[in-house]
């Protein structure tokens, strides 16, 4: 099971929701997780979610532990680049912890779309090998 997170700054959280939306066809299957916030909008927009903490209490921090723990396959997180927060020493910790543990991780709309794309053909291509 595709475990994906899902993160956007307020800004970037209707953009997140119209994104996921539709593409609800791929994603079938996967498990989304999101920050609290983040959860709480695209789940009134109709997409499913596993909640962690706001990401200024923790949710950063607990999704970081999951990346460390092997247990995230990509990560989305539409920024703001306008916003910089008391807390955006876990959004550093969280970025980098992607790169050093070779997540994919997408912070707009086109990468996104090309990791997801990616990951599906990278998924397929498995399925064929082992038949």
């Amino acid at each position: 099971m595709t475990n994906i997170v899902v993160i956007a700054h307020d800004a970037k959280k209707p953009e997140l929701a119209k994104f996921l939306a539709e593409r609800l066809d791929w994603l079938r299957g996967a498990n989304l997780i999101a920050t609290g916030r983040t959860a709480e909008f695209i789940e009134s927009q109709g997409v499913k979610c596993l909640h962690m903490s706001p990401g200024q209490y923790g949710g950063y921090n607990q999704i970081t532990e999951m990346i460390e723990k092997g247990e995230v396959d990509i990560v989305i997180f539409l920024r703001d680049h306008k916003v910089v927060q008391q807390h955006h020493e876990d959004i550093r910790k969280l970025l980098e912890t992607c790169n050093v543990n070779n997540i994919p991780l997408a912070t707009n709309y086109a990468s996104a779309e090309l990791i997801i794309l990616g990951f599906i053909k990278k998924e397929a291509t498995e399925r064929m090998q082992r038949k």
